[in-house]
Formats: structure tokens, C-alpha cells, sequence
């Protein structure tokens, strides 16, 4: 465990032994068993989540009982309700594991520290909320004025490995289509040459 995190550290930002060795001593690792959550709508979101192994999404149920799928993460990737995290409200957001799944969490008072002590993660932590803003408002915009084959086919870039680990019906929510048009797609595409 760790070094997933330590290579997606150095992608962004040199570390010697001893800084991360410090980083590591912030960070408690969690198991997840499939279909359990990590965080429940209403609760305050007490951690970031680095995933080191199996895949996570974070979805909203609306008052017809509908799930509206936000984020995937698998792999290297963070998730965590940023809102709820920098403010202390309660969260508008489910955070559950779709497999098995190692994490790393780091709370707010950890994360503050680290970024104290070691300057060059507050670059690090800025670069990933950077993106993450940068991500939202490009889906925004796709959402309002892409096909739903472009959105799929946006999906397939963006979250390669998700493709085959997540329920289509999960991916149908997140792109804001049907599972029916998700399927027509998906028949579509593999059986017309691009």
C-alpha cells in the first residue's frame, strides 16, 4: 500500500524518502467490501479518499428515488464530497464502493498539516482542485450540448477501465441518458466501423 500514492505524488511534485515517509504517517488506510459505503447523504465528509485498489462512485438520490451518478474513481483517483469537507455541512452525496476497495483517507486537520509542513502538496492539492473545477464545468457544458454518443464516447476516454467494472445502468445515470439509449449506443458503436 502507498506506492500508488507516491508515484501519483512525484507525477506532480518531487518528494524525497523522508517527506513522503512523513505523509504516510496522515493518511489511514480503509477496506471497503463491495456495495458499502463510505459516506451517506446527510453525514459530514470527514475524509478525502485516495483509491488504491477497486473502484468508488459518489451519486445523489433525487425524491423519485432516482440516482444520479457525479463521480467514478478507481485507481488512483480521489473522490471525496469537497464541499461538505471544506465547510463541515452535511453532505448532498452517497459515496459507495462498486468493488472491493483499499483506500487511503486523510481528514481535514491531516490534510492542513501536511500541506503546512510540506509546501509543495499545497502545490499538489491545488493542481487536483484545479482540474476537478476544470472537469466539472467542461461536463456542464457537455451535458447541455452533446449527443448522448458524444458523452459516451467522451465517458470511454475519460474512464477507460470503468467501461467494463460499472454497472451500465450507473453509467447510464452519470451521462444523464436511459439505459435503453445507452444500449442502442453501445449496439450502434460496435457494430458500425469509426
Amino acid at each position: 500500500m502507498y506506492e500508488l500514492l507516491y508515484r501519483k505524488f512525484t507525477e506532480k511534485i518531487p518528494l524525497t524518502d523522508d517527506e513522503f515517509t512523513y505523509c504516510k504517517t496522515l493518511f489511514k488506510p480503509r477496506k471497503l467490501r463491495r456495495r458499502q459505503y463510505l459516506m451517506q447523504e446527510g453525514d459530514v465528509c470527514r475524509f478525502q479518499a485516495f483509491v488504491e485498489k477497486g473502484i468508488l462512485r459518489s451519486f445523489t438520490v433525487d425524491e423519485k428515488g432516482a440516482e444520479h451518478v457525479l463521480q467514478f474513481a478507481s485507481e488512483g483517483w480521489w473522490i471525496a464530497d469537497l464541499s461538505s469537507y471544506l465547510t463541515g455541512e452535511p453532505s448532498l452525496f452517497n459515496i459507495e464502493a462498486l468493488e472491493a476497495a483499499d483506500l487511503l483517507l486523510i481528514d481535514r486537520p491531516s490534510w492542513e498539516q501536511l500541506m503546512q509542513q510540506l509546501p509543495k502538496l499545497e502545490h499538489y492539492f491545488r493542481i487536483l482542485i484545479q482540474n476537478s473545477l476544470v472537469a466539472t464545468q467542461k461536463r456542464l457544458m457537455q451535458s447541455l450540448s452533446e449527443t448522448a454518443e458524444e458523452k459516451y464516447i467522451r465517458f470511454t476516454q475519460a474512464y477507460p477501465d470503468c467501461v467494463q467494472r460499472v454497472p451500465q445502468h450507473m453509467v447510464a445515470s452519470y451521462l444523464g441518458i436511459t439505459r435503453e439509449t445507452l444500449s442502442r449506443l453501445r449496439r450502434n458503436m460496435t457494430s458500425s466501423p469509426h
